[in-house]
């Protein structure tokens, strides 16, 4: 069973000329949210990773039973002022402006191998300001894993040329 298949494509969302890659048409599927994370674990079973970490929201829904099934534990990392406890934040562009994610400043030890783990790689920034984090508190990414690559957008490129392993298990070419 395919996992693309299981992605709806809802045009013009969130404005004209977009074509928006929908997961929860797949994590709605028993079949096939189980099947993405068996695909995911399978990849992983034999990797060291440390810490799997989430980016909002939907890398919640992914990374954490993709760290229950691989017996590691998990991070989330957040839009600015939504983690209760001590943070470090990483600024970073947008097309239009700019935006904040944070993590908890106990939540990877120095040395850690982590596996970044997100719904979808558009045009990379969200991610890379992610990496830029885990780094900052002295982890390692092993990887940054997707479900969705949307190639012509150029976010695995872009990770690429920041030293960063990509995996994504469909693309979808275009916007």
């Amino acid at each position: 069973m395919p996992i693309k298949t299981k992605i709806r494509t809802v045009p013009h969302y969130p404005k004209q000329g977009i074509q928006f890659r929908d997961i929860t048409t797949l994590l709605k599927d028993p079949i096939g949210f189980c099947a993405t994370i068996d695909e995911l674990a399978a990849r992983y079973k034999d990797v060291k990773i440390d810490k799997i970490a989430g980016i909002e929201s939907r890398g919640f829904i992914l990374g954490a039973p993709l760290a229950y099934a691989l017996g590691v534990g998990f991070v989330p990392i957040r839009k600015k002022g939504k983690l209760p406890a001590e943070v470090i934040g990483h600024d970073y562009d947008l097309e239009y402006g700019s935006d904040r994610i944070e993590i908890h400043t106990d939540a990877i030890d120095k040395g850690e191998r982590v596996l970044l783990v997100d719904d979808l790689i558009a045009t990379g920034g969200t991610a890379a300001a992610a990496c830029t984090l885990i780094e900052k508190m002295g982890g390692k990414v092993i990887e940054c894993c997707f479900i969705i690559d949307l190639p012509d957008i150029g976010g695995h490129a872009k990770l690429e040329k920041l030293g960063q392993k990509v995996f994504a298990l469909c693309e979808f070419e275009g916007d």
